[in-house]
């Protein structure tokens, strides 16, 4: 009997000494845990919110291609959301507020008001967060860099084609997509001031804002034309604002007879190119709109010193070189 004791006792002690070797080797191998946030810690990869201007156009689809490229060479994780139209201003504050609240490593916008986010780019830069503009920049001195066309020079230049084509002289209009974000600005200006400052002879009898949609702004144009029966050409300032003047130009018969200048690329207005219904568009560069925004991100979470704007780059296109080498890796349909 004290043998079947003594074997008993000797089988809980070698039990315990079990245990309690096990619960030491966990304490000893146990990683100290990671600072909320702290992606290097966690071994997460950055995460970087990319909020555009829009998403129903073809052009956000290529600008989205180039972002998530150069989220693959650097090795960081993105998402890339737009409001369904580029009238939407509060539905895209609201989107960034969501995007910060997420607390990313870095922001890439592309504002749709240059004031009514100036209180969110304040709070991304109060919690440390870069931000970085692509396509349109804000009025701030916040963004790090801005990726973007230099839409002032490219409108300047669809100016300069619109007056050659129509003989220096007669009345021409605009459709542009909003008054509010820099690139509608600034392709508003840049084709206003350089018909103003070199062209004397032309007239810009009427600018319309159709917000980047092109069913509004086929309405736009379509009573444009018919107020002014003269009009010798007709100017938009992006895909959708393009593609309602060539709707209207189609429905009131006045093909031929009105020089269509554009700004982007898309299928109907590539197509109305090759017809000869459109003279000629401006093209940017969106895939490398996309791929520099996010590049600049990483640069600036680096610690990188970045220039305070990219230039991107743009083309003047139309039947004669719309399937070159050089134009077509910039056009989408």
């Amino acid at each position: 009997m004290k043998s079947k004791y003594l074997t008993v006792l000797l089988g809980l002690v070698l039990m315990a000494a079990l245990l309690i070797g096990c619960s030491s080797a966990t304490t000893n191998t146990a990683e100290p845990a990671a600072p909320a946030g702290d992606t290097a810690a966690s071994g997460e990869t950055p995460y970087i919110a990319v909020i555009s201007k829009g998403f129903q156009h073809q052009f956000w689809q290529a600008v989205k291609a180039g972002a998530e490229k150069a989220a693959a060479d650097y090795n960081v994780t993105i998402t890339f959301e737009g409001p369904e139209t580029e009238a939407m201003v509060d539905k895209q504050v609201e989107m960034v507020q969501a995007a910060l609240d997420k607390n990313p490593a870095a922001l890439c916008l592309a504002a749709l008001d240059t004031q009514a986010l100036t209180p969110l780019l304040e709070r991304a830069q109060s919690e440390g967060i870069p931000v970085v503009g692509f396509d349109s920049g804000v009025a701030s001195d916040i963004p790090v860099s801005t990726a973007a066309t230099d839409n002032i020079a490219a409108a300047a230049m669809a100016a300069d084609k619109m007056a050659e084509l129509i003989g220096g002289s007669g009345q021409v209009a605009v459709i542009v997509h909003d008054q509010t974000s820099q690139t509608g600005i600034d392709r508003r200006d840049g084709f206003v001031n350089q018909m103003a400052a070199k062209y004397p002879d032309i007239e810009i009898v009427d600018i319309q804002y159709g917000g980047g949609d092109q069913l509004k702004s086929t309405d736009l144009a379509k009573a444009i034309i018919q107020a002014h029966p003269d009009l010798k050409g007709f100017f938009g300032a992006n895909e959708g604002s393009i593609i309602g003047v060539l709707n209207a130009v189609s429905e009131m018969g006045k093909e031929g007879q009105i020089v269509v200048i554009g700004y982007d690329s898309g299928k109907q207005q590539m197509d109305a190119i090759r017809a000869g219904t459109e003279a000629g568009a401006i093209t940017q560069d969106p895939i490398g709109i996309g791929y520099k925004c996010v590049e600049a991100a990483v640069k600036a979470l680096n610690g990188e010193t970045l220039p305070k704007t990219i230039d991107t780059g743009f083309h003047w296109y139309d039947a004669t070189n719309i399937d070159s080498d050089d134009i077509k890796p910039l056009l989408y349909e």
